[in-house]
């Protein structure tokens, strides 16, 4: 990418896209374009037609999406469903006939199925049933993901997806009931400190796996793949290690400085088993993951007693 080329980036404020903000701002990128969901609401194709007939964009970087946990997914399907199809469809299509040079698509490691053999490969996607408790999202993913392909073998376009495994880091989501793992235990342990709790419940048996990337890796994996990728096959982006949920917990107890308990709520759901993510693909084409999870933890909850504690306790 030119440093002067137009840039969008969508979904700017998130966990996603304001990673890639930085790391391109950093890149010394100096044409960059977003727009908060109130100046402009991807849903509504109206709106997002006239934004790129406008703009006259280069580069899409597609990180704009409803995101959420095991709680979200399950109370809003129709929402998560519904919401992305209209993003993703409005913003794929809108790029292509305003004639953008390339456009990255953000998806998810759920788009696979639940009991896949580990780790996760690329070709696995569509070969089994997906996990219940997120099915309407990823399924959305999916459509993006095969919208990609489909354009890029109609009409030639240069359009790229790429699968990031679990994430954390900087406007990460606190709210105990749409956050994902990560953010809800920093949130719960520093909570249980601040307020002298005897112990803290986490979800589950503690039992499953899940792979940890901080946003700023993901950030770079982006820009680079951006520069040296081009292909119809989707690139997994992770760090090729995971992690028990209860040896997170005790991890993230550690970091926050809390001294009281782990208690596990078994009643509660799991979700999948586990949820690691073949980086083969990834590291072949020069990348690999620089932030171990320690330093990332140590980060995040930096950011989050700098930024969002003051917000979640409004």
């Amino acid at each position: 990418m030119d440093k002067h080329a137009k840039i969008y980036v969508a979904g700017h404020r998130g966990l996603v896209g304001s990673a890639i903000v930085r790391r391109l701002e950093r890149e010394g990128y100096t044409n960059l374009v977003y727009r908060t969901s109130k100046e402009l609401d991807l849903t509504d194709k109206i709106q997002v037609d006239h934004f790129f007939e406008q703009q006259k964009i280069d580069y899409v970087f597609l990180a704009a999406a409803k995101v959420g946990g095991i709680v979200a997914n399950n109370e809003y399907p129709a929402d998560f469903i519904r919401d992305n199809l209209l993003i993703q469809t409005n913003v794929i299509d809108a790029a292509y006939r305003n004639n953008v040079t390339k456009l990255l698509f953000l998806g998810s490691t759920c788009i696979y199925p639940k009991l896949a053999p580990q780790p996760l490969k690329e070709e696995y996607l569509l070969t089994g049933l997906l996990e219940p408790t997120n099915e309407p999202y990823a399924i959305a993913k999916i459509a993006g993901i095969k919208m990609c392909e489909s354009y890029n073998r109609q009409y030639g376009t240069k359009y790229i997806s790429v699968m990031p495994t679990n994430l954390y880091g900087e406007n990460d989501n606190f709210d105990l009931h749409t956050s994902h793992v990560l953010p809800a235990l920093i949130r719960k342990f520093h909570e249980a400190k601040e307020n002298k709790q005897p112990f803290v419940e986490v979800w589950g048996t503690g039992t499953p796996k899940r792979e940890f990337l901080y946003s700023d890796d993901l950030a770079d994996a982006c820009v680079y793949l951006m520069d040296n990728y081009e292909g119809n096959e989707i690139v997994n982006i992770g760090v090729g290690e995971d992690i028990e949920i209860g040896q997170l917990a005790h991890l993230v107890k550690e970091t926050v400085g809390y001294n009281g308990e782990i208690q596990f709520d078994t009643s509660k759901p799991d979700g999948t088993p586990r949820k690691l993510v073949d980086v083969t693909k990834l590291n072949s084409l020069g990348w690999k993951a620089s932030t171990s999870l320690e330093e990332g933890l140590k980060k995040a909850y930096q950011w989050f007693l700098d930024n969002a504690v003051q917000k979640v306790n409004s």
